[in-house]
């Protein structure tokens, strides 16, 4: 994560998104400081720009994610910058 591609007051607008979440996953049942009910991993929530633009920071466009959800929503956007294999990304997420 680049702080400079982030509005200055990024740290404070993505702990309210994760608040107004309950400190939890909107996508998936887990929880932020517990452990990934499939993983097994230490939740860390995240929050997502659901259209990429890391401008547009209007409630209606975030959205509070575990780091596998996150992962799972940017797959496409890894690959490219990456230039990873599509299929080694999908056998990662779906394990």
């Amino acid at each position: 994560m680049n702080k400079k591609d982030y509005h200055i007051d990024w740290d404070l607008i993505s702990k309210i998104v994760r608040l107004e979440a309950g400190n939890k996953c909107e996508l998936c049942p887990a929880e932020n400081g517990k452990k990934h009910w499939l993983t097994g991993s230490k939740v860390v929530l995240t929050v997502h720009h659901i259209d990429s633009d890391k401008t547009n920071n209007s409630k209606q466009n975030l959205i509070a994610l575990c780091q596998r959800c996150h992962l799972r929503l940017d797959l496409e956007h890894h690959h490219k910058r990456f230039g990873i294999n599509k299929h080694y990304w999908e056998e990662r997420v779906n394990q």
